[in-house]
C-alpha cells in the first residue's frame, strides 16, 4: 500500500476521530469509511495528541463539529442549486460517498499524489461506492493546482462549493492562504461558496495549548499560520459576506461542546474559527 509523508499522516488522525463519532449513539454524522481509512496509524495518532490536549483523551468534540457544520455548508449549497464542490487538501475525506447528494453532483478531490495513492487503496479495498460523481484531482496545492483542476472537468462559470479543511495551519504564512482563497475566487463564478477552518494568531501565542503545538512541531507537522480576523482575509482575495463562528458558538456547537467560548480578541486564549462566505457578481449579489 501507498506510504505518505507525516503531514499526509494527519489526514489519518482526522479520519480517526471521525471513525469514534460514528460509533457514538448522538453521533453528528456517520462515516464508515473512516475506520479503514484512519488504520491502526491514525489511531494511534489520535490517542497520542489527545494525552497531550487540554481536553485529555475522548475529551474535545472539535473534529465532530468541524465536521458536521462543513457537511451541513457543502450539502445547504448543493441543495441549492450548487453542484460543483472541491475539496481541497481531500486528505481521507469520504463525503463523497456518505453524504446524500442531489443528482448531478460532483465531488472533486484535491490531493497529493502519495496520499490519493494510500486513499484508493484503502476504497478499493472497502469496495466503496460514491453517491456522487467523483474526479479525483492529482496537485499539490504550493503549485498549480487550478490547471490541474480545470482539465479534471471543473467549469469555472458555475457557482462551485469550495472546502478548505484542516489545512491552513500548516501554511507557512498568509501570503500562502491568500494564494489559495484567490485561487479559488478567480476560478469561482458568482453565487459560489468557500468554508473553511482557522485557528487565530492567538492560537499559537496561547500558552494554554502550547504542549499540543510542541508536539506537532515534533512529529515534523508544526502550526504556523492563523488570523483572527478571517473576514479580511478572505475579503481581500475575492470573498465576502463571511459568516464566522467560534467553536462552541451557536451553529458551532451541536449541543456538544464543553468548553467556555470567550470573546473574540480575549487575550491568552486560543481562537479558532468555522468560516463560509460568498463570491459576489458585480452587482454584489449572488446568481
Amino acid at each position: 500500500m501507498t506510504t505518505m509523508d507525516t503531514l499526509g499522516m494527519t489526514s489519518r488522525w482526522v479520519a480517526a476521530a471521525r471513525a469514534r463519532e460514528s460509533t457514538r449513539p448522538d453521533r453528528l454524522f456517520d462515516d464508515p469509511l473512516a475506520g479503514a481509512l484512519a488504520g491502526d496509524e491514525g489511531r494511534a495518532l489520535l490517542a497520542e495528541m489527545e494525552r497531550l490536549s487540554m481536553a485529555g483523551t475522548h475529551g474535545s468534540p472539535h473534529f465532530a463539529v468541524r465536521t458536521r457544520f462543513f457537511d451541513d455548508a457543502l450539502l445547504g449549497a448543493a441543495r441549492a442549486g450548487t453542484h460543483q464542490i472541491v475539496l481541497l487538501a481531500a486528505g481521507m475525506d469520504a463525503r463523497a460517498f456518505r453524504l446524500d447528494w442531489p443528482p448531478g453532483t460532483t465531488v472533486f478531490e484535491v490531493e497529493r499524489g502519495d496520499v490519493l495513492g494510500y486513499k484508493e487503496g484503502v476504497l478499493a479495498a472497502s469496495h466503496a461506492t460514491p453517491r456522487a460523481r467523483r474526479v479525483l484531482v492529482t496537485a499539490d496545492l504550493r503549485e498549480d493546482w487550478a490547471t490541474a483542476l480545470r482539465s479534471a472537468g471543473h467549469e469555472a462559470a458555475r457557482p462551485t462549493a469550495f472546502l478548505v479543511e484542516g489545512l491552513l495551519p500548516y501554511l507557512p504564512n498568509e501570503a500562502a492562504a491568500f494564494a489559495i482563497f484567490s485561487t479559488a475566487a478567480s476560478m469561482a463564478a458568482p453565487g459560489s461558496s468557500i468554508a473553511m477552518d482557522i485557528i487565530g494568531d492567538s492560537f499559537l501565542r496561547s500558552p494554554m495549548v502550547k504542549a499540543h503545538l510542541d508536539a506537532l512541531a515534533a512529529k515534523g507537522v508544526p502550526w504556523h499560520f492563523g488570523s483572527d480576523e478571517p473576514e479580511a482575509l478572505l475579503a481581500g482575495a475575492g470573498w465576502r459576506d463571511a459568516r464566522v463562528r467560534s467553536f462552541g458558538e451557536d451553529g458551532a456547537s451541536y449541543g456538544r461542546w464543553p468548553f467556555p467560548v470567550a470573546p473574540r480578541g480575549m487575550p491568552g486564549f486560543p481562537h479558532s474559527f468555522l468560516v463560509v462566505a460568498q463570491r459576489r457578481g458585480e452587482s454584489g449579489d449572488p446568481l
